[in-house]
């Protein structure tokens, strides 16, 4: 190994050329989503009216991989593949024996790992002759990277931004609308969903599950627009898997194998983009990674939205209205609003069915966070590295920190990877309430997850019913 070596960096040809998917490997089944009407499992007639069949034959395939096309490659080598660090810095300013990495995903025109899955769903869309997308974005990475990406490909694009968020993150917007979008303020008077939810409070904050159900409405009501999902599904976390396969490789330049394995987790798709191929190697080798390694692989969320360390493993909606199919997952209820951390993209009710799967079988494990110590980690990393994260990848810093900090107290080496999956030059505003003492914690009380959690939709016996009340782990397998 190298000892002085920071970067890891890969050529162009050595771009991934196919996604892995996680669900030839699963050794347990996935329960089917079922659909919002009959409770029944879904077919594909019925994602039709929303998705092209690509992405719908993606969502159910058990093919190990699935090329990437060529077209989509084009716009990748844009900005991939992208690097990975060794985080020498901030190992010398925590003082461990740690060696701590990092993969980047902020050298994306966008500013995140978004336009993974975000490039991938135009295309497909714009080959089955769609002219609009409609979708909902929390902190504004995801609607960014699809306004770019419906840009690559020619296609208008309608992005249903988060309200907290809309007015927290003004130049996030911005580029969204210079990348040619429309972006509405969620809750909105556009749609029959947002005209309701104003009517019952006018200043609502608005979640990504309200946002959800307009986005729907307005691709449902329109024979020329399909809606596009930037985590959660099966076929977005498929497409981030890029992430992970480089990284896999450059670790391997870097003479080095992972004992952590750490993401963000809002939706899952970041987490899953990076841990997944990771995984593939336990599930591969019955156990047994390179060098009988047994990675610990860790989803770390925010304490103010805790759906895996603190939600309920059970069928619920994605959205809040209940128009989307229910899938099983780890949730706080589809009815749930989270407080208004700057972490936007992480302010999502469940999370995506592989990773909740994998969660309930114990392949790995979470954590959550209060907002201001992830922000101070987040302002540690920055003064150590140079590069100033997005709030959502400070989650993944600030258990990255504790974890070598332990391994200081501890005197033990150990390798930690985890996904810095975006910067934050839009996210200065958070950083000014941190900076100027006014950035606050919020966790919500028990009683307020329980209302919540009363309203999950009931499943008939045939399905499996909701289930235990999930309790926080860091390990995972």
């Amino acid at each position: 190994m190298d000892d002085r070596r920071t970067q890891f960096l890969l050529s162009e040809k050595e771009l991934p050329q196919a996604w892995y998917n996680l669900a030839a490997d699963l050794p347990f089944p996935v329960e089917p989503p079922l659909h919002p009407g009959t409770l029944q499992p879904i077919g594909p007639a019925d994602l039709a009216p929303l998705f092209p069949m690509a992405l719908i034959e993606q969502e159910v395939s058990t093919r190990r991989f699935v090329d990437i096309p060529g077209e989509v490659l084009d716009v990748y080598r844009m900005w991939r593949p992208t690097p990975l660090v060794r985080a020498r810095r901030l190992e010398a300013a925590i003082g461990t024996p740690a060696r701590i990495y990092y993969k980047y995903e902020g050298t994306s025109p966008p500013g995140s790992h978004k336009p993974n899955t975000a490039v991938a769903q135009a295309y497909y869309n714009k080959k089955e002759g769609i002219r609009r997308l409609a979708t909902e974005t929390g902190a504004g990475q995801w609607g960014s990277a699809l306004s770019m990406a419906c840009a690559a490909f020619g296609l208008e694009c309608s992005v249903y931004m988060v309200r907290v968020s809309y007015e927290q993150k003004p130049y996030r917007r911005s580029l969204m609308q210079v990348y040619g979008a429309d972006v509405v303020p969620s809750p909105s008077p556009r749609t029959a969903v947002g005209r309701a939810i104003l009517e019952q409070n006018p200043d609502s904050p608005g979640s990504l599950g309200i946002a959800i159900s307009e986005a729907v409405e307005d691709a449902a009501g329109h024979a020329d627009t399909h809606y596009s999902l930037g985590s959660v599904l099966n076929h977005v976390l498929l497409h981030q898997t890029v992430i992970g396969l480089e990284a896999r490789r450059q670790m391997e330049l870097a003479g080095d194998y992972p004992d952590y394995v750490i993401g963000c987790c809002g939706g899952g798709s970041n987490f899953g983009g990076l841990s997944f191929p990771f995984l593939a190697d336990r599930l591969e080798k019955k156990g047994q990674t390179a060098g009988g390694k047994r990675p610990a692989v860790i989803a770390v969320e925010p304490s103010a939205c805790p759906t895996l360390t603190r939600g309920t493993y059970a069928y619920d909606f994605g959205d809040t209205v209940g128009v989307t199919p229910l899938v099983k997952m780890f949730t706080l209820g589809h009815k749930f609003v989270p407080a208004g951390i700057h972490a936007g993209g992480l302010r999502y009710h469940g999370d995506a069915p592989l990773v909740s799967a994998l969660y309930k079988h114990g392949l790995i494990g979470a954590a959550a966070h209060p907002q201001v110590a992830v922000f101070e980690a987040a302002r540690l990393f920055t003064r150590a590295e140079g590069i100033l994260p997005a709030p959502e990848s400070a989650h993944a810093i600030k258990q990255a920190v504790d974890i070598a900090v332990r391994c200081r107290e501890e005197n033990r080496e150990a390798v930690i990877l985890f996904g810095l999956s975006g910067h934050g030059h839009f996210d200065l505003a958070a950083y000014d309430a941190l900076l100027n003492g006014t950035l606050a914690d919020y966790e919500h009380p028990e009683e307020e997850l329980r209302r919540a959690l009363a309203e999950l939709p009931q499943v008939p016996v045939a399905w499996p019913a909701a289930g235990e009340v999930a309790a926080g782990r860091e390990g995972g397998g």
